[in-house]
């Protein structure tokens, strides 16, 4: 009887166990779509008459925030998301690009992912096609390879590249259904690795500034591996800081062209991530590209593949929750996200951050 008694209480605990499982995974999933409700609803309030948001970015922030919102369960049919979609229609050049007057690259990237959401009867296949073909002509292609540019993007044309307009384009041709070993991505990745504080002259960066790494920059990656020794991001004797963003971004772009897990280069910056994990600040900018941060952060770590992430403390992260919850305290009572402390990446518009911060949010939806 005693047995039978115990193991009956046993039974009952893990059944109690389980049910505090779902309790809180059904609040964490009930907490994320009240979360996305309140902010689309705010988004809604917040669109121009002629479909699109934030008209002085130009196009990237309406592509932005249909991404968001087709990711989070909205249909094309929805009335916002129609609207925006005919205002990323109307911005498509003859050239194949989609943009306006600037920011060539970061617009047509952000509009090729947004029509690829959108794209489910193959409606946009021509745009997509034309609009990455465009792309693969602002790179970066001396054929003698000797140039440190090589293979990098910047915001218009041929001009300076740095990490974030690489990685946009590299995320943008893989959304497209560009092979990972397509010659424009392989360039790319040349370019992602001599953005990383990994020097190796076999397989790293032979750049000055990585040999100069200090210990805490080690393995991370900087955004522009060109900048002067008066760059915010220089650390006074030739080198460069490596940066929570950037970071990500580049261990995303290895792992999008086929980079093994297994690589030096891969590893040196889960190195780095592990010893700088926080979800707190963008390491290195504090509280400046918060939101920019928290996309690249999920986007990476779910294409890692780990649901639990241990730091180099040996701390162990449930980082969709904990991204969860560091949404969940920085949304406005009217639904919206907005960084004040922003001096760079633009997030003092509510719609940008708003957009970046739905974005973060899908991923905190397990598959």
């Amino acid at each position: 009887m005693r047995m039978l008694l115990r193991c009956g209480l046993l039974v009952m605990l893990c059944s109690l166990g389980s049910l505090a499982l779902f309790s809180h995974a059904d609040t964490a999933t009930d907490s994320a779509q009240e979360m996305t409700e309140k902010a689309l609803a705010y988004l809604k309030s917040r669109q121009s008459r002629d479909g699109g948001f934030s008209p002085k970015f130009g196009p990237g922030v309406t592509a932005l925030v249909v991404t968001a919102a087709l990711r989070n369960g909205a249909k094309t049919d929805d009335p916002m998301v129609s609207r925006a979609l005919a205002y990323l229609d109307s911005k498509v050049q003859k050239d194949g690009g989609i943009y306006e007057k600037r920011l060539q690259n970061y617009t047509t990237s952000v509009a090729i992912m947004a029509l690829k959401e959108a794209n489910t009867t193959g409606k946009y296949d021509t745009i997509l096609k034309n609009a990455t073909a465009f792309l693969k002509k602002l790179q970066q292609d001396d054929p003698a390879n000797k140039a440190p540019t090589l293979g990098g993007v910047g915001y218009d044309g041929k001009s300076r590249p740095d990490l974030s307009n690489t990685q946009m384009f590299i995320d943008s041709l893989i959304a497209a259904g560009v092979a990972k070993n397509d010659p424009a991505i392989q360039r790319a990745i040349q370019f992602v690795q001599r953005c990383q504080n990994y020097p190796d002259k076999e397989k790293g960066n032979d750049l000055p500034f990585a040999a100069k790494a200090k210990p805490d920059d080690l393995g991370g990656f900087t955004y522009n591996p060109l900048d002067d020794d008066d760059s915010p991001h220089a650390t006074g004797d030739g080198g460069l800081r490596s940066l929570g963003a950037m970071t990500y971004a580049g261990l995303k772009s290895y792992l999008y062209a086929g980079v093994s897990k297994d690589d030096p280069r891969v590893q040196g910056a889960l190195r780095w991530i592990r010893a700088h994990y926080t979800l707190d600040e963008n390491p290195g900018m504090k509280q400046s590209g918060l939101y920019y941060y928290y996309h690249t952060f999920a986007k990476t770590m779910d294409l890692l593949g780990d649901e639990v992430f241990v730091d180099a403390k040996g701390v162990r992260h449930n980082w969709r929750e904990e991204l969860l919850d560091a949404l969940r305290k920085r949304q406005q009572s009217d639904g919206s996200w907005i960084n004040t402390g922003d001096k760079t990446f633009g997030e003092g518009d509510p719609n940008l951050a708003t957009a970046f911060a739905l974005l973060s949010l899908s991923y905190t939806k397990k598959k």
